[in-house]
C-alpha cells in the first residue's frame, strides 16, 4: 500500500491542534527562495508577485507558513543577504505594495509569513557603511562596524587570523586616507574592516547602541506590515569575543558548528535575542523568531530557544546526519533531550538554500530519491516543527554540472571554484511544460534548468499517486489528522526493539519504521499501515519493508 490510499481514510478526520496553543511548536514551514520560486515579469528572476500567484500550491501542499528569503534593496553580492535598505523592496522583486499584498494573500489562505532579517552585517552600499568610509578613524560612524588597524610595521597585515566563511581573510583594507601622497603601495592603505562573509558584507558592531536601536525599528516596521515572524540570519554571529583573539589554525569554516569559535556562538548574542523576544511578544499573534544558529553542541543550540529567547532554531545536526540509522537515532535523541531541557520544541530540516539537496546527499539517482522520500516521512513524524525547502516536495536533485560562467555564489568566485557550489540547489522551480523554463516565468531563468526536469514539475506530478509531490501532500494531511504526528505535546517518543539498520518508534496512536538497509526486510507488523514512501506488503502479522523506506502505522 502506498499513499494513494490515504485520502479515504482522512475523509472524516478532524484537524489536530497543539495543546500549548503555540502554532509554531508543530508547524510545517516552507522556505521560498524568492529569486527561484516564480517570475511574474519575464526578467528571469523570481519576485514577490510570482510568489503570490503560487501561494495556492503551498496551501494545497498543506504547510502552515511561508519563509521568504531576503527581498530588500541589495546589490545582490550574496543573493540579497547583503542588505542596503532594510525597509524597502528591491526593484528586482517588486515594491512595498507587493510585499503587503503577498502577506494579505497568504493570510487569506491560512498561511503565515516569516521574513528574513540579516543583523550580522549590512551591504557595503548601506548608508551607514558609506558614511563610515568617509569618516575619520575613531569616528562614531566607524564605531558601528569593526574597523581595526592592521598588524605589521605599516599595518599591512590583517588585524587577526580570522577567515571568511566564503574563503580568504575576514578582513579587507580600505584605501589610504587623503594626504598619503597618492601612493599605490599596499602598505600605505588605511584601516581594515571585518567581514565574516564577503567583503561586500561588513559586520556590524552590536556593542554600539545605535545598531540595536536600528534593528528594533526594522523589526517593528515589518511587524506593523503584518508579518508573523523573522528568520534571523547568522543569529549566532552578532557578538564577537572581546579583543578579537586569533584562532591559531586555518580551514576555520570547517569548524563552524563543531568547535567553539571567537566569532560565533558567543554568550552575548542571547541578550539580543531576549530583547527581540520582548518586542515580538508585544505584538498580537503570536509572532515568532527563528534562529539560523550553528553551535558546537545540541546543548548550546538549545540556549537559543529558552523561554525568554527565540521560538525555534534550525537543527543542522539532523540536516548533516548521514544515511545511517544509528547516527540518526543519536541525533534525534540528543536533539529532543536538549530542547526538552529548556521546554522548547525541536525544529527539523533536511535542506535549504545553502546546502546540497538531500536527494543528492543521500546518493542521487533512484536510491537518493528513495532515501529522500523516506527521510521526509521520518522528519515529519518527529515531534516538533519541520521546514521544507522549495522543490524538495518535487524530489528535485542538486544540479551539479552548472557551467562556471553562470555561477553566482560569491564563495565560488573567492575560492577559484573550490568551494561555493550553492547555486546547484537554487535552480528555479519547474511548474509545468515540457521544456525550460517549465512555467517559472514568461521567459528564461537566471540559472539554467536541466533539460530533463519536465517529469518533476508540479503539473506532471499532480494526481500521480506515486509521485513525491503527492507523497508530501498525503503526509501533511495525515500530520494534521493524527495527534501523534508532529505535536511535541502529544506524548513521548518511545523507541522499540528493531532489527539492525531499522528504526522503530511509537507515539500515542502512531508508529514509524525506517528501513535504512539497501534490501527488503521482513519483520512483525507494528500496526495498520497508513502511509509509506514505497509500497509495503503486509498480511497484518508481518510486513516486508522495502529498502530505503519509511512507513507510518496507526495503532
Amino acid at each position: 500500500m502506498t499513499h494513494e490510499l490515504t485520502a479515504s481514510r482522512l475523509a472524516s478526520a478532524s484537524s489536530k491542534t497543539t495543546a500549548s496553543g503555540g502554532w509554531w511548536r508543530d508547524a510545517v514551514i516552507y522556505q521560498v527562495y524568492v529569486r527561484s520560486f516564480a517570475d511574474s515579469d519575464g526578467d528571469g528572476i523570481g519576485d514577490l508577485r510570482g510568489v503570490r500567484t503560487r501561494l495556492p500550491h503551498l496551501a494545497r501542499l498543506g504547510v502552515d507558513a511561508v519563509w521568504l528569503t531576503p527581498f530588500y534593496v541589495s546589490p545582490q553580492a550574496d543573493g540579497g543577504y547583503d542588505v542596503a535598505d532594510y525597509r524597502a523592496v528591491d526593484p528586482l522583486f517588486g515594491d512595498l505594495s507587493d510585499a503587503d499584498e503577498l502577506v494579505r494573500a497568504a493570510h487569506a489562505l491560512g498561511l503565515r509569513v516569516i521574513v528574513d532579517v540579516v543583523p550580522n552585517h549590512t551591504s557595503d552600499r548601506h548608508a551607514w557603511f558609506r558614511e563610515a568610509l568617509a569618516a575619520e578613524p575613531g569616528s562614531p560612524a566607524r564605531a558601528r562596524y569593526h574597523f581595526r588597524p592592521g598588524r605589521g610595521p605599516l599595518g599591512e597585515r590583517p588585524p587577526n587570523d580570522w577567515e571568511s566563511v566564503f574563503g580568504g581573510p575576514a578582513w579587507t583594507r580600505i584605501p589610504a586616507p587623503a594626504g598619503d601622497g597618492g601612493t599605490s603601495r599596499p602598505e600605505a592603505g588605511g584601516a581594515w574592516y571585518l567581514h565574516l562573509f564577503a567583503p561586500e558584507q561588513p559586520d556590524l558592531n552590536w556593542e554600539h547602541p545605535e545598531v540595536a536601536e536600528e534593528f528594533a525599528s526594522v523589526l517593528r516596521f515589518w511587524l506593523d506590515l503584518g508579518v508573523d515572524g523573522f528568520r534571523i540570519d547568522v543569529a549566532h554571529g552578532m557578538v564577537k569575543a572581546s579583543g578579537l583573539p586569533d584562532i591559531g589554525r586555518g580551514a576555520q569554516a570547517t569548524l563552524i558548528g563543531t568547535e567553539p569559535l571567537p566569532f560565533f556562538d558567543q554568550d552575548g548574542v542571547h541578550e539580543i535575542h531576549r530583547s527581540w523576544r520582548r518586542l515580538l511578544d508585544s505584538y498580537p499573534g503570536p509572532r515568532i523568531g527563528v534562529a539560523e544558529a550553528w553551535a558546537p553542541t545540541s546543548e548550546r543550540l538549545a540556549l537559543y530557544v529558552r523561554p525568554d529567547e527565540l521560538h525555534q532554531a534550525f537543527n543542522f545536526r539532523f540536516l548533516n546526519c548521514p544515511w545511517d540509522t544509528r547516527a540518526m537515532r543519536t541525533v534525534i535523541d540528543e536533539s529532543l533531550a536538549a530542547t526538552a531541557s529548556v521546554g522548547a520544541p525541536t525544529t527539523w530540516v533536511l535542506s535549504n538554500h545553502d546546502v546540497v539537496r538531500h536527494v543528492t546527499r543521500y546518493g542521487g539517482g533512484a536510491q537518493g530519491l528513495a532515501r529522500a522520500r523516506a527521510a521526509a516521512l521520518l522528519m515529519l513524524a518527529l515531534p516538533g516543527s519541520a521546514y521544507l525547502y522549495q522543490g524538495e516536495e518535487l524530489g528535485l536533485p542538486e544540479v551539479a554540472d552548472l557551467p562556471d560562467a553562470v555561477r553566482q555564489d560569491p564563495a565560488f568566485l573567492r575560492t577559484a571554484g573550490q568551494d561555493g557550489l550553492r547555486d546547484g540547489c537554487r535552480i528555479p522551480l519547474p511548474w509545468s511544460g515540457e521544456q525550460p523554463p517549465y512555467g517559472f516565468g514568461p521567459a528564461g531563468s537566471w540559472l539554467p534548468q536541466p533539460a530533463d526536469w519536465a517529469p518533476l514539475s508540479v503539473a506532471a506530478q499532480t494526481g500521480d499517486p506515486h509521485s513525491t509531490l503527492e507523497l508530501y501532500r498525503a503526509a501533511l494531511e495525515l500530520r494534521r489528522a493524527l495527534p501523534g504526528l508532529g505535536s511535541p505535546d502529544a506524548g513521548p517518543l518511545t523507541w522499540l526493539p528493531a532489527p539492525a539498520d531499522v528504526l522503530l518508534f511509537t507515539r500515542p496512536g502512531f508508529a514509524c519504521t525506517l528501513n535504512g538497509r539497501s534490501d527488503p526486510l521482513e519483520m512483525s507488523s507494528p500496526g495498520r499501515p497508513v502511509l509509506s514512501s514505497a509500497p509495503v506488503e503486509t498480511d497484518g502479522r508481518t510486513v516486508l519493508l522495502p529498502p530505503d523506506s519509511c512507513t507510518w502505522w496507526a495503532l
